[in-house]
């Protein structure tokens, strides 16, 4: 599995750049009802896929599926969240991720896995 994280920041459309203004506008809020972080998962392929409700949750780090979200209401949060799905991702084999607030450092990032497939010819003669 190849890990190819980039540090340098992505430019942003404008209403992305309101979307994350929006987004991190909410952490003092969240932070203070103990939510350390907000998430929204997707997943598609073959031309189809969906983005999951917005979540939250109070552990240490944030893995899609490992922890069980926290009773927080977000939902006015969706559509800021969504601004951030990377366009295409359910697109041929299709690919998954997360757009993941870190309340706490007041970072917002986007993990995106992409499927694809592969094959080998092995030819010989008999």
């Amino acid at each position: 599995m190849e890990d190819t994280q980039q540090n340098n920041k992505h430019a942003l459309e404008p209403g992305q750049e309101a979307a994350k203004a929006a987004i991190l506008a909410e952490c003092d809020k969240l932070a203070t009802a103990g939510v350390t972080f907000v998430a929204v998962h997707f997943d598609g392929c073959g031309d189809s896929g969906a983005t999951g409700d917005v979540k939250c949750y109070d552990s240490e780090q944030y893995a899609w599926g490992d922890f069980d979200p926290v009773n927080y209401e977000a939902s006015h949060l969706q559509d800021h969240f969504e601004a951030f799905v990377p366009f295409g991702y359910e697109d041929n084999c299709g690919g998954f991720g997360d757009v993941v607030l870190d309340v706490h450092a007041r970072k917002l990032t986007v993990e995106r896995d992409d499927r694809f497939e592969d094959y080998t010819t092995t030819t010989y003669e008999v």
